[in-house]
């Protein structure tokens, strides 16, 4: 799950992203426009081509870093002030196991699909 101000940086990233690809395709246009041969015009081409590569290139580094500050921002408020992360007990003070792992006081495996229900199927195949 996204969070807001992550959408919000990836918006406007995608904004930008959007407005360095029309600058791109506008000074194509004038530099074609003076171009006089051919090779000139493709060399306008590709210097657009780069300029919008460099563009969506910005808006995946601008991206990952949005996704990274969240995972971070996540990350230090699981770990908490004293840098010790939140634990959660069943009764009697033992941690719950994860579904799948074994349990260490009995060194039996706990089952792999949810207790009081039938095992997943796959894909709606029986």
């Amino acid at each position: 799950m996204h969070s807001v101000k992550e959408k919000v940086s990836n918006a406007a990233a995608a904004g930008k992203e959007h407005v360095d690809i029309l600058k791109a395709k506008a000074e194509e246009k004038a530099e074609k426009a003076v171009a006089r041969t051919r090779e000139e015009k493709r060399i306008a081409e590709e210097v657009r081509k780069a300029k919008e590569a460099e563009a969506k290139m910005e808006l995946h580094q601008a991206k990952a870093r949005h996704a990274a500050e969240t995972l971070q921002s996540k990350q230090s408020h699981l770990i908490g002030p004293h840098g010790h992360g939140h634990h959660h007990h069943a009764v009697g003070g033992q941690q719950n196991p994860v579904v799948g792992s074994t349990i260490p006081t009995t060194g039996t495996v706990a089952p792999t699909y949810p207790l009081g229900g039938y095992p997943p199927t796959s894909h709606g195949h029986i």
